[in-house]
Parts: C-alpha cells; structure tokens; sequence
C-alpha cells in the first residue's frame, strides 16, 4: 500500500516539474565532473569503468549527509547505515562490513586516495567535499588490495591560494535535529593558503525507549577538518589534511521480533513487536563497570599530499597517511528488557601508509603511472559478553515465557524476571535440557537440578580478544596506449605481498559457566562410554556443590557457554600468514564521436587470505586458526557513455559479469562470527544513470541497477547474496523558478529497492535450527520486502545575497522498513529487528561568503 502511494506521488511531482519545465525557453548542457579514478585527471566520460562521480553543489542539491544518503542515487551501490561502528558497504551485490580485527575489506573507503576501510573507521560525515567518485568492479590495479569489487574515494575540498571564501549553515527539524557546518578559506600568501571546516549534528533517536530515558537510533556527531595549502613554485604543491571525528549516539535499536517489549520487573507488556514501535533495552547493572547502551567512537588522522612536476610530462605524486579509531559499541542482541545477553564490541586500530606514483603524459599517444607503497595496520577487538544463565536456560528450553510454571502468559510474552530466580523452576528446565542433550542417558536427581540450578550466574561474562598485525607491500603499474585516433587500449598490474601475524585469545570472567557444563556433561554422557558417563557423572557432582567457582581449573574445567577459554583462562596465540597476489585489468575504449564512448574491459580482483581465527574445542586448549583462501573473482564489462542534445543529456550504461572462487562469507557459530570459504558464486546485471538538463530551469536524474548475486555451491547453493536487491531505482528532479527578488527550487527525489535478505543463509530453515543454530528461530522472516522512499527539498535562494533558505522532508510518506534483522540474537533464536527512519521535516539557512 505504501509503496504504490509513494510511486504516485513521485509519478506526479514529476508530471508537475515537467509541466513547469514547459515554460522554459533555453536549456544548458549537463556539468561533466573532472575526476582522476585512473590517476589523472579526466572528464568523467572519458573514463572507460562504471563510475559515478557527483560535485558538491550535485551533493548538496541531493540531500546528501552520508554514505546512505550517497547510495540512494548511485546504482549498484548500497550501504547499510546500522550504527557508525558498524556501517556496510554494497558493491553490486557484495558486502563489506565485518568488525574482525583480522578482516579484509571488499569494498574500500577512501580519504584523498587513503584506505579508511577497517569497519570501526570507515563511518565519516560527507561535509564540505570537492567531490565523491564511486568506482565499480574490481579496482585493485588503480586502488589498492581492498577493492575487489569496488571503491569510494572521497576527494575533500582543501585549501586554495585562489581566494577568501566559505560558508556556514543551520538547519534545525523535528526529533530534536540540529545541524551546524561551515568552512573558511583563508589565502594567507600567494604560496600558502589554510582551510578550516567543521560540522555538528545531532538529531534524537527514532525508536522509543520503552523503559525510560534515551530514544535508540540517535545521531550525535562532531566532525572538524584542518588543511594546509603550500606552493613553493608552479611545479610543487603539498597539501597537509588533519581530520578529526566523534561520535556519542545512543544504542542500536535491536528489537525482538518474537517477544513483546516488557517491564522487566512486573512483566507488563509496554508495546507491540513492530521494529518501528518503542524497545525496551537496557543494561544490566555494573555491565563492564557501568556502560550503558550506546557507541563511543573516535577518529583521527592526518594526511600528506605532495605533487613534483619534475619534468612536463613526469610528475612524482607521494600519499602519506596515519590514522587511528577506537570505537566501543555496548548493545543488547537480544531485544528484550531481561539481561540475557549483553555485550561490548571494543575495537582498536591504528594505521600507516605511504604511496609513490610517478605518471607520465607527454601529450602524446602513451601515458600511465607506476608506483610502490606501503601499508601497516594494528587492529584489537575485545568482545566481552555477560549472560543471566537463569534466563539463558530458559531460552534454550523454549520457556521464556515461563509456560512451565503456570503463570499463563502468551507465547509473546516473557515472564518478569523475578521467575527466573526461581530454583524448582530452573531445575525441572536444567532437568528436561540435561535429559534432552544425552539422549536420556544423563538423568539429574531433582535435588541435583535445584542444587545446580543455585549456583547458575546471573552475571556470567565471556570475552575474546582477537588481534590483527599487517605489514604490505605493493607494487603497480598502468599504462594507456592510443592505437589510433579514436581507439584506446589500457593495461594494468598490482603485485601485493601480506606478512599478518593474528592473534586470538577467549576467557571467562569471575568463574565457569554453570549452565555450559551442565551442556558439556550432557554431551559427554551422549557419547554412550563408560568413561564419557563417568565423566559426565563427576561434572555434575561438582557443579552441584555450592563452592563450584571455588574449585581449581585442574579439578573442574573452566566451562564457557559460548565458546571455551583459551589455555590459562584468556591467554591470546598467535599465528603467522604469508600472502602473495597479482590483480590486473585489460581495458578498450572506443570514441564513437567526440560526445559517445564504449568501452569493455577484463579484471581480477582478489580478496586477500585471511586466518580466521575462533575459540578452542574444549576448555584450557590453543584458540584455533583457519586459513582462509584468497577469494578471487574475474570481471567482464561492457559499457556506453554519451553526452547527447549538445551535452543536455548525459547517458552513461554497463553489464557485468562476475564469476567468484573462495567466495568468503561470515558463519554465526553461537555468538561468534567465523569467516569461511563458501566455494564459487556468480553475478550479473546491468546498471544505467541519465542525468538530463531539460531545460535552463528543469533538471531530471534517473538511475537503475538490476543485480543477479547468488551462490553456486556449498551449503548456501541458490541463495542471495546478502543485502542485495535485485532490483533499484532512484529518480530525482530539480525545478527553479523566480520568486520575489530570488530564486525558488523544488528537488522531489524518489528512490526504491526490491526484496533483500539480511544474511546469506536466506532464513532458510535449515541454518535456523541445530547444530548450525544455537537455540532453534522458526520463523522466516528476517528480510525486508520492495519498498519505496519519497523526498522532498524546497530552497529559496535570494538575488541580493548570498543566502539560501531551505525546507526539507525525508521519507515523506512515512514508509515502514528495516534496515537490519537477525543479528547476534538470531542463534539464539531471538533474531532482531532494525527499524529504518520515519519521516523527518526541518528547515535551514546557508550563507556563502
């Protein structure tokens, strides 16, 4: 129903622009952006790869604040703007966004030609930018080793000698938005030039605390940008660039979808399961020394950009970079008031790197660069994770409700929390769970399951420690060659070595789980042997003895949960990887006239091998390390650009195909999450942009994208791949008309997205249910289905001066969706739900000096 109104009311404000666009006596052509996607610079036409490339007026007129604002109108792109420690980025059809220390990205963020990708780091706001290129298919060659499938280089707007000039905006709207951004360019000489900006935002969260306090979902930012301008000579240019970023929002909404949000106390039901509608999530009390939910992140780097012309056609271009995160994420996986589960993501990472390229262009038919550059990284993450084993039993038996006791309640509806403390209660489930996981060879006494039931913990902690050291080294070159007049050949390599040294650690904190051995001698007696039995029989005895956290480790093991401590209770192993690799391309432009290129193209791109490191098979062993094949994926590209009707139109279309080997992908493995080698996978599609000046006061931009992502092997055979829609399309207008002593702009836009899955399991019931689930989740519905969002921007600008007024609306049909579901929570069968934005209205002022 919301999606057909939405597609009439942007059908209609599209007829209304078109109807006064009529009027209009002249049209001006389409801007071409120059961009430098190959290391010069180039009219974007010219460039013979899927790219799209917007300036900062295209930017500003769009609407664009961030990265899911960006994909909205960038076919085969999306991105998946879960919190700022954990946004995703879709490259037609494959998703980069693990928070691993040890993870490779897929698709790469870059600052100024810098590798920003580690997930932690990646989340900047998009302010006060020159421009931002989106490069699609495998972009190794020209990028560097993360971009298997596709880059996003963000080119900032820096210091200039040219002139004194800036700006500065306020915009305020409903959720309590505010926004303040500005920048300063100061020429201080003719050689030296400084350039300040800076942006706050902040807006309340959308999905209501139903507990009290801090609405989830919130958006408090601060970003600031310092940038030196130096021109000792017309030859020589270096560029300094600081940037600095904080973040504080409140927590991610995780909502269940299976059970009501409760008063965790009394039990009263406090709203419906809808993700839109208010969640209850909380903490428990001294979680981590008192954290409450909510992210506290923090980015820093600073950036060195230096150009030689050391003669007219070779030109030295050195990058040199340092940057460091840390970001702490507290978040409640599992929906729900009760502390089930609580945990910390906590992840650290500092990098270096410097570049080299020397290009050559004498004007002639030959040109390219080559070039070296270096790349080090340290990353931690610390994952701490505090269960109520009380309750955790009670989910694993199915009796969050407490139906067991006769209280009565529905289904939905957890029992308070008080239930759970209950020892006749828990034992008759440790009983039944006891019975259940040995085949009934393991049958507690009922004083042995209310004695052991005493001694469940309330507050039992779990923590990994995974660390990362990356030290590479690359090597490229790329050289274009004009076999005739209208006819362009190109070729590139990279040759890139990894040394990786990962680290992995696992412990319990303040004693065993009780409830894990109770598991683990229920398994033991399966086995069905005397000795497993008598095992089996000892465990339980000594887990029914009220000073169970008092025996020593060589006595009773140290039994996690969810997975099993490390040798010495945490102590972290390393392992060592050595990884080489070759990325190239083979590209052919064809000038068709001097308005219209085609172009088809062949690439490698390669995802480096990673050790995949998770916790030990039984407790007090080495953590375990898996080597992760390098995933490789070959590229076929044809494509067409055009700038027709006296460059009025412009018109840019490719096809793809792409064929995957070691396709990697994420396990969930009770609250783990494992990188695997899911085997070969294919994608093909199409995607097309038209960028239309109708007239001198009437614009049209129309984008498409059809993407056909699937496995073709493994366990996953047929599935999606994971956030990614089959199908999307965006539309957007712009309309200027005189009004008073100014100038008013209406900027409708219309974006819509087919079904997409969550995760590459697809909900299928066979990844849902035990052994590949920890508690069983029988319901299919962790996906979002096609849907639409309409926006609107109207701006008045004045003749007189220099200022801008503006009103806004996003989503202005109120559209319900998510933008997340299954989660941590999903294994133990509490998948979770994300609620995407409502509609938001606010105003501002922009005065440009």
């Amino acid at each position: 129903m919301y999606i057909s109104r939405a597609r009439l009311l942007a059908a209609a404000s599209l007829v209304v622009l078109s109807g006064g666009a009529a009027q209009a006596q002249e049209s001006v052509a389409v801007e071409e952006i120059v961009v430098t996607a190959q290391k010069q610079q180039q009219q974007a036409i010219d460039v013979p790869i899927a790219l799209t490339a917007y300036g900062s007026e295209r930017l500003e007129a769009l609407g664009v604040q961030d990265f899911a604002d960006l994909s909205l109108f960038t076919p085969g792109f999306e991105v998946q703007d879960q919190s700022p420690n954990n946004p995703g980025f879709v490259m037609r059809g494959i998703t980069s966004d693990s928070t691993d220390a040890f993870a490779e990205a897929r698709v790469s963020v870059f600052q100024d030609g810098v590798s920003i990708s580690k997930a932690q780091g990646s989340y900047v706001e998009l302010f006060d930018l020159e421009r931002v290129e989106v490069a699609k298919g495998p972009q190794s060659t020209l990028f560097g080793r993360g971009a298997l499938i596709g880059a996003v280089n963000l080119i900032q707007a820096k210091a200039s000698t040219a002139e004194l000039d800036g700006y500065a905006k306020l915009e305020v709207g409903d959720y309590a938005y505010r926004l303040g951004e500005a920048a300063l360019n100061v020429p201080l000489t003719e050689q030296l030039a400084v350039r300040l900006a800076g942006r706050v935002r902040y807006r309340d969260g959308y999905v209501d605390n139903a507990l009290g306090g801090d609405a989830f979902q919130s958006v408090d930012t601060k970003a600031f940008r310092a940038s030196v301008r130096f021109e000792p000579s017309d030859r020589i240019s270096v560029d300094v660039i600081g940037n600095y970023q904080k973040d504080d929002p409140t927590g991610t909404a995780f909502k269940s979808g299976g059970f009501s949000p409760t008063n965790p106390t009394t039990g009263a039901v406090l709203g419906d399961r809808r993700p839109q509608s208010a969640a209850a999530l909380v903490t428990p009390a001294g979680f981590q020394g008192g954290r409450s939910l909510g992210i506290d992140r923090e980015v820093w780097g600073v950036t060195g950009l230096a150009s030689f012309e050391l003669t007219d056609a070779l030109t030295l271009n050195s990058i040199t970079a340092y940057r460091e995160y840390h970001s702490d994420e507290v978040f409640d996986p599992d929906g729900l008031s009760l502390p089930i589960l609580t945990g910390l993501n906590d992840g650290d990472g500092e990098q270096w790197s410097q570049e080299l390229r020397l290009n050559y262009d004498a004007g002639g038919r030959l040109r390219g660069f080559i070039g070296g550059g270096l790349f080090k990284s340290d990353d931690s993450q610390r994952t701490p994770i505090q269960f109520d084993e009380r309750i955790a039993l009670a989910v694993v038996t199915g009796q969050l409700n407490a139906g067991a006791a006769g209280l009565g309640l529905p289904a939905t509806t957890p029992a308070p929390a008080a239930v759970f403390g209950n020892t006749a209660f828990t034992g008759a489930l440790l009983r039944g769970l006891v019975a259940a996981q040995s085949g009934n060879r393991l049958i507690l006494t009922p004083a042995q399951a209310a004695a052991i039931a005493a001694n469940l913990r309330a507050n039992h902690v779990e923590e990994t420690l995974a660390t990362s050291d990356l030290d590479a080294f690359d090597v490229f070159a790329d050289v274009s060659y004009d076999v005739t007049d209208r006819l362009e050949v190109s070729a590139g390599v990279r040759f890139t070595r990894d040394e990786k040294t990962t680290g992995f650690g696992s412990r319990v904190v303040g004693g065993r789980s009780v409830l894990g051995g109770a598991i683990g001698a229920a398994q033991l007696a399966a086995s069905g042997t005397p000795q497993g039995m008598a095992q089996a029989q000892a465990i339980i005895g000594a887990l029914s003895l009220p000073i169970v956290q008092q025996i020593p480790e060589s006595q009773l093991p140290l039994f996690g949960l969810t997975f099993q401590p490390t040798t010495g209770n945490g102590q972290v192993t390393e392992q060592d990887l050595k990884d080489d690799g070759v990325t190239w391309r083979l590209v052919a432009r064809y000038e068709v006239s001097d308005d219209a290129n085609v172009y088809a193209s062949y690439a490698r791109g390669r995802r480096p091998e990673v050790l995949a490191a998770s916790g030990p098979a039984s407790p007090g062993t080495a953590g375990r390390f898996a080597a992760v094949e390098a995933e490789t994926v070959d590229s076929y590209e044809i494509g067409a650009k055009a700038a027709l009707m006296d460059r009025r139109l412009r018109l840019d279309a490719s096809a793809y195909r792409y064929d995957y080997d070691n396709f990697q992908t994420v396990e969930q493995r009770g609250t783990l999450f494992v990188t695997t080698n899911a085997g070969k996978a294919k994608a093909y599609g199409i995607e097309g942009q038209a960028d239309f000046a109708v007239a001198s006061n009437f614009d049209l931009l129309a984008t498409y994208a059809y993407s056909h992502a699937r496995f073709e092997t493994g366990a996953y055979d047929g599935n999606r791949f994971r956030l990614s829609p089959d199908h999307s399309v965006s539309l957007a207008a712009s309309l200027r008309l005189p009004l008073g002593d100014g100038e008013l702009e209406m900027r409708p836009s219309y974006t819509w997205q087919s079904k997409v899955y969550f995760d590459n399991s697809n909900d299928r019931a066979i990844f849902q249910q035990p052994p590949n689930a920890f508690v069983a989740d029988n319901l299919q519905d962790e996906f979002q289905k096609a849907y639409g969002l309409l926006n609107l921007r109207v701006a008045w600008t004045s003749d007189r001066a220099p200022l801008t007024v503006e009103a806004f609306a996003t989503n202005l049909t109120d559209e319900d969706y998510i933008i997340d579901a299954g989660n941590t929570g999903d294994n133990l069968g509490l998948p979770t739900f994300i609620a995407g934005a409502p509609r938001m209205v606010g105003a501002g002022i922009t005065w440009r000096y």
